[in-house]
């Protein structure tokens, strides 16, 4: 995109996220309580809700994570490397269907770029049409960009939108209870919307960002290489 670097200066992404935020009420969007999810009661990150093995698998990822640091460069320079990097498997929300599902559910080996957005985050509406020709290009058995979309209410708004975008290649992925943005939150990775998360194909998370980004960009396509390999 010809604009990119004018919609996303590398250097200002949290402060625009910030800004657009408090414009358009992200005071809401800081509740607490209520469920993870659609389908799952909200928790402390603890032993007793992450099983062991995927605490032990995700901690050995810290080398992983600190390579990656290393491709996130220009665009993307504000991914920042996971420390430490942790299980993400249990995240809930809705699948294209309206049913149930998780993050590790959706995975399947795959290395996710898991984006939060709502239709009142200005910048989440400017990234959208990126993310999609993310997925577009790079998405398939090995990648796939999963935007899930926290607006509360019913599906009318999020898909007006998306059909005015002309947005094709992202599944609609849904959490109108705020859950999965609060677990983000408690977990330090969030300060508002919109947060990308970099997850590898165990569902540990890599890296994550607060604010947008150029998604369609060369240094998008580098970061998800390198997560690839």
């Amino acid at each position: 995109m010809a604009d990119g670097k004018k919609l996303f200066p590398g250097l200002r992404p949290v402060l625009i996220a910030a800004v657009a935020g408090l414009a358009a009420g992200a005071v809401a969007v800081y509740v607490t309580g209520g469920p993870s999810g659609n389908n799952a009661p909200a928790v402390p990150v603890t032993t007793s809700s992450v099983a062991e093995a995927d605490i032990a698998a995700c901690g050995a990822r810290s080398g992983a994570a600190t390579a990656l640091a290393a491709a996130a460069t220009g665009e993307v320079a504000a991914m920042l490397p996971a420390d430490p990097p942790q299980s993400l498997k249990g995240l809930a929300f809705n699948d294209p269907s309206g049913r149930p599902t998780t993050l590790g559910a959706i995975g399947g080996g795959k290395v996710l770029l898991v984006n939060l957005w709502a239709t009142w985050c200005a910048p989440c509406r400017a990234e959208m049409p990126a993310l999609d020709a993310l997925q577009g290009e790079m998405g398939g058995d090995a990648f796939e960009v999963v935007a899930i979309n926290v607006d509360t209410g019913d599906d009318a708004k999020p898909k007006k939108f998306l059909a005015e975008t002309k947005i094709q290649n992202l599944a609609y992925y849904r959490d109108s209870t705020l859950g999965v943005f609060n677990e983000v939150k408690k977990r330090g990775l969030a300060l508002g919307l919109p947060v990308t998360l970099l997850v590898d194909r165990d569902g540990c998370l890599l890296a994550n960002m607060n604010g947008p980004a150029e998604w369609a960009g060369a240094d998008a396509r580098k970061l998800i290489e390198a997560a690839l390999k």
